[in-house]
C-alpha cells in the first residue's frame, strides 16, 4: 500500500531522473488519496531548508496535493535552488496534512497569544489581499514560546510585530504529519 511520504518521494525522483512532471494514477491508490485535502510538503537536508510548499484550501485530490506540491517544494520554492540528485539521497519528506482552518475571535495580540495551542496549532493571519502568511504547528519547537511565534509570523506577513491592524484576520488549524527522514537510494527511472 502505497504511503503519503512515497507519493511525494515517487514525483520527486520521476522528475529529477526523467525530467517530467507527474501525478499518480488515483485508481491505482488507496481510495482516501481521492478526498480533498490541503497539504504542505517540507524538503530539509540536515537543518536546511530545501524547500517549503503547501496549500490553505482543500480543492484537490490528497495524492494529486501531495504530488504537486512535492514537484513544488523540490524545484519552485524561489526561497532557494532546485533539489539535486545528492539533496534527494539526503533530504527529509515531511508531509502535513491539514484540518479545515476555524477563525480566532481574538481582538487583539494578547488575545491571541492567549488563544493559540504552543506545540498543536498553525496559525494564519491575513490583513487584506496582499498581507498573509502562515506558520505549520512544526514551527512551534523552533521559537521559545508564543509571543516569538506569533512576532515571527507578523514579521512573515509583513506585519509590525503585536499591530493590530483593523482589516487583521486570524485563524487556526492542526495538522496530521507524515515524515520520510531519509537517507536514500537514487534510483534513475528508465526513460
Amino acid at each position: 500500500m502505497t504511503t503519503v511520504c512515497e507519493i511525494a518521494v515517487d514525483a520527486i525522483e520521476i522528475a529529477l531522473s526523467r525530467g517530467r512532471r507527474t501525478r499518480p494514477a488515483l485508481d491505482e491508490l488507496d481510495p482516501h488519496f481521492s478526498e480533498l485535502a490541503a497539504t504542505f510538503v517540507t524538503l530539509e537536508r540536515g537543518s536546511r531548508l530545501l524547500g517549503c510548499v503547501g496549500s490553505l484550501e482543500a480543492r484537490r485530490p490528497l495524492a494529486f496535493d501531495i504530488a504537486d506540491h512535492a514537484l513544488a517544494a523540490a524545484f519552485d520554492d524561489p526561497r532557494v535552488p532546485p533539489v539535486t540528485n545528492d539533496d534527494f539521497a539526503a533530504m527529509s519528506v515531511k508531509v502535513s496534512v491539514l484540518s479545515h482552518a476555524c477563525p480566532l475571535p481574538a481582538r487583539t495580540f494578547e488575545e491571541l497569544r492567549d488563544a493559540i495551542r504552543p506545540g498543536t496549532d498553525g496559525v494564519i493571519v491575513e490583513a487584506g489581499p496582499r498581507v498573509h502568511a502562515t506558520f505549520l504547528p512544526s514551527v512551534w519547537p523552533k521559537v521559545a514560546d508564543a509571543e516569538e511565534f506569533l512576532d515571527a509570523l507578523w514579521m512573515k506577513a509583513g506585519l509590525r510585530p503585536r499591530t493590530w491592524p483593523d482589516s487583521l484576520r486570524v485563524a487556526r488549524y492542526t495538522t496530521v504529519e507524515f515524515t520520510d527522514p531519509g537517507p536514500r537510494d537514487f534510483r534513475p527511472s528508465p526513460v
